[in-house]
């Protein structure tokens, strides 16, 4: 529950992100000078605008890094969910053979060549 409210905040601050830097201009001239008016004597002028959209910019961009860690944190992991690597590796261990079994195979494999020299001479 908490991962997926992490992600829908996530989503949210993204977009608003998206929005302020498409409505910012670093020449001036963008949406935030055509919503004063063009006047820098209004309240809210241009340059006011510009910092608002570049605090608004900031405080979005580091609350962005913040929930994208802490939802690493909140990823609902299973004991019984392994990766492939852990599941590979743990079938091999049930089938491979046991050290007595392995020396016994080697040994058949070593002598075999032997036998049958001997029951050719």
């Amino acid at each position: 529950m908490t991962y997926n409210l992490l992600l829908i905040l996530i989503m949210v601050v993204a977009v608003l992100l998206i929005l302020i830097v498409l409505v910012q201009n670093p020449k001036g001239g963008g949406l935030s000078s055509s919503l004063t008016g063009g006047s820098g004597s209004t309240i809210g002028g241009v340059q006011s605008t510009n910092n608002f959209l570049d605090k608004a910019t900031w405080t979005l961009a580091i609350t962005l890094l913040a929930l994208i860690l802490l939802s690493s944190l909140a990823i609902p992991r299973d004991q019984s969910s392994q990766s492939e690597l852990q599941e590979t590796i743990q079938q091999r261990n049930e089938v491979a053979p046991s050290e007595e079994d392995a020396a016994q195979i080697e040994d058949i494999i070593n002598n075999t060549p032997q036998e049958e020299n001997k029951k050719e001479e």
